[in-house]
């Protein structure tokens, strides 16, 4: 479910509505932000796999985040390697937390610059959404970020569902 490299762009390009454009450029946790607009917040858990990527066969995560039973991001989570030293070992052992709880709490991750693409229905990843929330929407925005810790990282796409224009 690779996205084609040429689309990614350093900002969010074209009109977006405000408010989406805050939640796109967020630059802390997206956990933290969402934990603040709902009253229940949760992680649900959909996949946890190893999956070619990339040339590799690496550690993948697919959650939704969920406020007040909505979901409102899908992310898709992938090791840098098979395995990862503790890192690998805090990935498998997750469950239905979130990665952004351990992304920003340990002083010992450093983020690399966030990217940001727009997905149109013919996009496999807007697909794969689409599937899970019954619905097709026009378009998807998604932004991917990498996290380092030490000689490791994870790749973070979030893909930002519609029901997220709902927290205010």
């Amino acid at each position: 479910m690779a996205l084609r490299e040429t689309r990614w762009h350093r900002r969010p390009a074209g009109r977006i509505d405000r408010l989406l454009r805050d939640w796109l450029t967020e630059p802390g946790s997206l956990t933290a932000r969402c934990r603040r607009h709902c009253t229940r917040f949760a992680v649900r858990r959909l996949d946890q796999s190893r999956q070619a990527v990339g040339g590799g066969v690496l550690p993948v995560r697919d959650v939704l985040l969920e406020c007040d039973g909505q979901p409102v991001i899908f992310a898709r989570s992938s090791l840098s390697t098979a395995r990862a030293g503790r890192l690998g070992a805090w990935f498998g052992q997750l469950g239905n937390r979130s990665l952004g709880s351990l992304l920003f709490a340990h002083p010992g991750f450093r983020r690399q610059g966030i990217e940001y693409c727009r997905l149109g229905p013919r996009d496999a990843l807007h697909r794969r959404v689409s599937g899970l929330l019954g619905e097709q929407p026009d378009a998807l925005w998604v932004r991917r970020s990498r996290h380092r810790l030490g000689a490791y990282s994870v790749l973070v796409i979030e893909v930002f569902l519609p029901a997220i224009m709902q927290l205010r």
